[in-house]
């Protein structure tokens, strides 16, 4: 009996050692897992990042593989790097991207227009009468300035940190840089996150520009944890922010087909893109489609299934507004010359000086929107917002389009 005993418990203390043995391997693996992907992370990301901060995103992982396909060359300087989380079987899951892109006078890193639409359509299979396409911007919410707006702005997912490469840069440093590090991953982006983001977004941006020789300041980033963006448009009428001036405009001048609905940003002087939202809701659609010309009343129709009415006003200064361009029906990218104004396609622009810097003054709309609402309305409402903003910034040398550019059509 007792010779049982003492055999079963040499049985259990070498399945114990056996265990600690098997447990020891597979974390001396883990690390050997780990180690090799941060390597890889920041030989795709051109050592922009390191590679042990972005694995601690998504609650942290031990294995990660990158995109081949997609990888950044700072001599550009541009390009992205992608980063996905990877089990032990191999199956792989979106986590990470850095992009890296340049100011310059062939393609706008600020676009206006069709092409920024900021609504996510659902599926024609999944639309329902009650759909509501204009509720939530989640497709492009309005982005928060971070801190005073000097340093850049952020979403929920992602962080871009602006560098303007000013006196005694080297000669093929590019006037401005965007760098924008983004989580990929479909769970909601936490609050730590967010700021994990940030430090990584400015980190790289601190070495990009050191090794072009992008002579800059970067401020630092606010203390804390970004705030979650509202993506939830508010009624327009009570709009404050960015948007304010679209409320006073309603009080004043409400008629037609005009949105209802708004997404603003906080108002700093110091934020070089500061834009504001609007939309018109399904419920406003339909009041107004009766009053509609007999021609434009199929847009009153797509409205409420898959081409919701909206537009956008941004105010870009400084650098920015030097970046700032639209896409024409010919697929061209037309950058935007500060001091100048016009009308094309779905766009609008007027030119000041703020504070001595350059600003241009935009509005862009959905395509079918800019036709429902004429341009003799597109004009007063541009009109009402330059004047206003150019107003509070204390702007000059207001420059807005002729206004043969704005004939009623």
């Amino acid at each position: 009996m007792r010779t049982g005993w003492i055999r079963l418990w040499r049985c259990v203390a070498w399945g114990g050692i056996g265990l600690s043995l098997y447990a020891g391997w597979l974390t001396v693996d883990d690390v050997r897992d780990r180690s090799a992907s941060e390597q890889a992370i920041a030989e795709a990301c051109d050592r922009l990042v390191s590679g042990a901060a972005v694995m601690d995103l998504h609650g942290g992982t031990v294995r990660a593989k990158t995109d081949d396909d997609n990888r950044i060359d700072t001599h550009g300087p541009r390009g992205s790097c992608t980063v996905y989380q990877a089990s032990a079987s191999g199956r792989t899951t979106g986590l990470f991207s850095l992009t890296v892109r340049a100011g310059g006078e062939a393609e706008p890193l600020n676009w206006i227009g069709d092409r920024t639409e900021p609504f996510a359509l659902p599926d024609p299979a999944d639309r329902t009468p009650k759909t509501d396409l204009t509720a939530v911007a989640d497709r492009r919410p309005e982005p928060r300035p971070l801190g005073d707006g000097s340093l850049g702005w952020y979403g929920d997912w992602y962080t871009t940190v602006r560098a303007e490469c000013g006196p005694g840069s080297r000669a093929t440093a590019p006037p401005l840089l965007h760098i924008t590090a983004s989580a990929d991953y479909d769970d909601d982006v936490s609050g730590a996150d967010r700021a994990r983001l940030a430090r990584i977004a400015r980190s790289a941006a601190e070495t990009l520009t050191r090794r072009i020789g992008c002579r800059t300041r970067l401020s630092a980033l606010p203390g804390g944890e970004p705030a979650p963006v509202p993506a939830v448009l508010r009624p327009a009428r009570s709009a404050g922010g960015s948007c304010a001036w679209f409320a006073g405009y309603l009080r004043r001048s409400g008629h037609g087909p005009l949105p209802d609905r708004a997404l603003s940003v906080p108002v700093l002087d110091t934020y070089p893109r500061e834009s504001c939202l609007l939309a018109v809701s399904p419920g406003q659609v339909r009041r107004t489609a009766g009053g509609l010309p007999e021609d434009k009343r199929d847009f009153a129709d797509s409205a409420v299934t898959h081409s919701p009415w909206w537009l956008r006003t941004v105010t870009y200064t400084g650098a920015e507004a030097h970046t700032a361009g639209y896409e024409t029906i010919d697929g061209e990218d037309v950058v935007i010359k500060p001091g100048t104004a016009g009308h094309a396609n779905d766009v609008w622009w007027a030119s000041s000086v703020c504070g001595g810097k350059p600003a241009v003054h935009t509005l862009g709309t959905s395509y079918a929107y800019d036709n429902v609402l004429g341009s003799r309305a597109v004009s007063a409402l541009f009109r009402a917002y330059v004047d206003d903003i150019a107003g509070r910034r204390g702007c000059t040398h207001v420059t807005f389009p002729d206004t043969k550019d704005f004939g009623d059509r």
